[in-house]
């Protein structure tokens, strides 16, 4: 049978090196750039430049484990689907629950931030907010409808724009960075505080950073829809690895030595995207209408890749019965899981009515950390023959994760433990109704 015809109920493979990598650079180069980096340095100072390093090093190993756990596993749903393959059901279906109530959250967020980016643009009234949020998430929805093909193209255009803003960003902050950073750039560590230490301010901010670097995830959660997976799909994990570190590292750079940690880390409490406000804080206001618009197309951009990878891991829950099986139903060409995905648009415009930057970040950053522990520790299953990197890889990543989830906030990591409480309880009662009906 040739590649284009998929096997019954299972989606059409699509994406080559380059649009996989795009798709992960969606999600990477997305609300991250623009919220992670103020949301570090507020906590740690200068020494966010360092915790962006230390979060790209965890990510790596993470990157390296999805890699060879979706080329050997190429179906949709992610870690969700390796926690059953390689682990045990139950820590299969952590995964796909944090992920799904984390990220649902999160693609909320950014159909807020697109609005009232758009809104500050075209000078909106305030209460346009909402209605803008909802009918944004309603037209990519339904861009996704019409398969991964369209939903690729419509991805590599906003990224496209995105990455075009932020090099212009960082060209024009070049000159203030190097005349300003000898001042801003001391103390290197943030200063003891009646909360935390240095040390543990740092850590907190590289559990931060860790967050923005995980769209990777997204291939490995369209595996099911990547031509020759085996090849394709750690390509495209490490190409976007290392263009998102250095782009990461280099907007961190200028940013933080041109306007200093306490100023970023005071705009990014005002709003989600403040390299805008960094810019027009430098009298710049030419670059501050540019990165307005590359704060627009990457809020697009976080939000179609979450739609995207909430309605395939939905799909993957649905097909073992971990959710309702109405969710596993593929559209006549096979292109797209047409329920998942209109259940996925319904629940984050029902989110759109709240949502909070810190809050849904920092709840992210914890629950993502125990997902890719999760996925850490199926890739210490594979055989010698299915592993495509040593062992020590996936052994680091699992111990960055661990040790890095419990220096977020205690309030976000207790409200992840409770949220992880209900999904086991209805893990338990989904698998005793299933028993029942067989």
């Amino acid at each position: 049978m040739a590649e284009s015809t998929p096997p019954p109920q299972q989606l059409k493979r699509e994406l080559g090196v380059f649009g996989a990598m795009m798709m992960g650079m969606g999600s990477i180069v997305g609300t991250g750039v623009f919220v992670s980096i103020g949301l570090a340095a507020g906590v740690a100072g200068p020494s966010v430049l360092l915790a962006i390093v230390v979060a790209a090093m965890v990510a790596v190993c993470n990157g390296l484990s999805s890699a060879q756990l979706a080329a050997n596993h190429a179906v949709s749903g992610g870690t969700y689907e390796y926690g059953y393959q390689f682990l045990w059901p139950l820590l299969g279906f952590w995964a796909g629950w944090m992920f799904l109530c984390a990220k649902s959250a999160s693609a909320a967020t950014a159909a807020l931030g697109f609005s009232g980016y758009l809104l500050t643009a075209i000078g909106g009234v305030e209460s346009w907010l909402v209605p803008v949020a909802i009918a944004a998430v309603v037209v990519l929805t339904l861009i996704v409808l019409m398969g991964i093909r369209q939903s690729n193209r419509t991805n590599i255009t906003i990224v496209s724009i995105t990455l075009g803003t932020l090099i212009i960003f960082a060209l024009a902050l070049a000159p203030d960075a190097w005349e300003k950073g000898e001042v801003t750039l001391q103390p290197f560590f943030a200063a003891p505080t009646v909360d935390r230490a240095p040390l543990v301010a740092f850590l907190e901010a590289c559990a931060l950073m860790f967050v923005a670097f995980t769209g990777y995830g997204r291939i490995a959660t369209l595996g099911e829809e990547v031509r020759e997976p085996r090849r394709t799909i750690p390509k495209a994990i490490e190409l976007t690895l290392i263009v998102s570190a250095i782009l990461y590292i280099v907007v961190g750079l200028v940013t933080v030595a041109a306007v200093g940690p306490e100023a970023l880390g005071r705009m990014t409490e005002r709003a989600a995207a403040p390299l805008e406000q960094a810019a027009r804080l430098l009298e710049i206001n030419w670059v501050a209408w540019v990165v307005g618009i590359g704060a627009i197309t990457a809020m697009l951009g976080v939000l179609l890749n979450l739609i995207l990878g909430l309605s395939r891991v939905l799909l993957a829950m649905g097909r073992r019965g971990d959710m309702p099986g109405a969710l596993a139903r593929l559209n006549a060409a096979g292109a797209t899981p047409v329920v998942a995905v209109a259940v996925t648009g319904i629940v984050i415009a029902a989110l759109a009515l709240f949502g909070d930057v810190k809050t849904t970040w920092s709840f992210s950053a914890f629950t993502v950390l125990l997902y890719y522990a999760i996925t850490n520790l199926s890739a210490l299953r594979l055989t010698d023959e299915q592993r495509y990197y040593p062992r020590w890889i996936s052994m680091a990543g699992l111990i960055g994760c661990v040790a890095l989830a419990f220096f977020v906030e205690t309030t976000f990591w207790v409200t992840g433990l409770a949220f992880l409480l209900i999904g086991t309880i209805w893990f338990v009662i989904a698998r005793r109704a299933r028993t029942r009906s067989e």
